[in-house]
């Protein structure tokens, strides 16, 4: 695929990934290629070794107490899926928002239905904010569990989650608090301590520039406690016995890991701390600056979310005057290979808040580390000539 394109769309995933990625992945598959936990040769113990200081990666970047409370998934779906359904029980109460991406609401319909699990949504306002007051609100002695989104994946927005983990945590009856860091890990600085968040859970494959099959959930002590896993079998572990392991983060890794993804997982990361996310933040906010004002400049396109780069991580949707956000996107690719998304970004609850869903929702623009200002201005001046 040609390099000229101009990508646009890394809160779907990121790309290009560091060539540092590129290179463990093909080392590890034509020099190595081994299961991790499955074997005592040499090889085996050096695959070992990078996945067990992976975790230590991972656990330092979200300021974790221990490795032990970092667990691998295949997706940030698939962590949010066993945070929540390895909490919920039948007849329990959830609180959540309309914020949130399908990958939290639709498990939590799916509870509803068949569990009888009761749902509250909190709403958010017509700029997609939801004001953490108004989920306490909805917080009852009864509620076993809370699901909220640190950051937007169609507006960016960063939302203020300490105020709801603090609650939870001096309440008398404390509801488990699983945080989405989607948009956030890789980005911004991720602390489960002060958030709050009894889980959060996380794709490999945005922020933190590994490949796609990669997921990550945080979990801690007191959520290990009544967490369920929802998939068993073979751990390389306790083999003498047909009773799955107790302790993590076996209990709940049944099958062969995507040794491949987390051997570039494991490289992102990398490089996220070799270049520090600091540097990568301020990169981030100088593009979203830049490309705010050259859209907000043009009188046909409408821009949402936070008008402040800093309240924001590097996402910013938009619609032109008249023109459908599936048809912007089509002429942003066909005529500069411009490739970002259009759509309601499976948030279809968000964008009813917002106003956009009738027309089919927004045009989403999401920055990386290798985006350009050079790059935003071209789909500047392109949109500059629509009107």
């Amino acid at each position: 695929m040609s390099n000229s394109r101009i990508y646009l769309d890394n809160a779907a995933t990121s790309w290009p990934k560091p060539n540092s990625v590129y290179d463990a992945v093909d080392h590890y598959q034509r020099s190595c290629g081994v299961p991790y936990g499955r074997g005592g040769y040499k090889a085996a113990a050096e695959v070992g070794r990078t996945i067990d200081q992976l975790r230590v990666q991972i656990a330092s970047l979200v300021k974790a107490k221990h490795a032990s409370n970092v667990l691998f998934t295949y997706s940030g779906t698939d962590s949010l899926n066993l945070g929540i359904h390895g909490i919920v029980r039948a007849g329990d109460h959830v609180v959540t928002s309309l914020a949130e991406h399908n990958s939290v609401l639709r498990p939590l319909r799916y509870l509803e239905a068949t569990h009888n699990v009761e749902v509250t949504r909190v709403a958010v306002n017509e700029c997609g904010i939801v004001n953490p007051g108004d989920v306490i609100d909805a917080i009852r002695p009864n509620t076993r569990l809370v699901v909220a989104i640190h950051a937007s994946n169609v507006t960016g927005a960063i939302y203020d989650l300490a105020p709801i983990g603090q609650f939870c945590q001096r309440s008398s009856q404390p509801p488990f608090f699983l945080v989405d860091a989607a948009q956030s890990i890789g980005h911004i600085p991720v602390d489960v301590a002060q958030l709050g968040c009894d889980m959060l859970a996380a794709p490999g494959h945005k922020g933190l520039l590994g490949p796609t099959g990669t997921g990550v959930l945080y979990v801690s002590d007191r959520a290990y406690e009544e967490l369920q896993p929802y998939r068993q079998g073979g751990t390389g572990t306790q083999s003498e016995t047909d009773e799955q392991p107790t302790e993590p983060p076996a209990r709940f890794e049944s099958g062969n890991h995507n040794v491949p993804g987390l051997v570039g997982l494991a490289a992102g990361i990398e490089y996220i701390q070799q270049t520090g996310l600091s540097s990568i933040r301020k990169h981030e906010i100088h593009l979203m600056t830049h490309l705010r004002e050259r859209l907000q400049a043009i009188p046909h396109v409408s821009c949402f979310g936070p008008a402040s780069a800093s309240a924001c991580v590097g996402v910013l949707s938009f619609n032109v005057a008249n023109i459908a956000p599936q048809d912007i996107a089509s002429i942003l690719d066909s005529t500069l290979t411009v490739q970002c998304r259009a759509g309601l970004h499976c948030a279809a609850m968000i964008h009813k808040a917002m106003g956009t869903f009738a027309i089919g929702g927004t045009v989403r623009l999401s920055v990386g580390p290798y985006s350009t200002v050079e790059q935003l201005d071209a789909v500047a001046d392109l949109l500059e000539q629509l009107g």
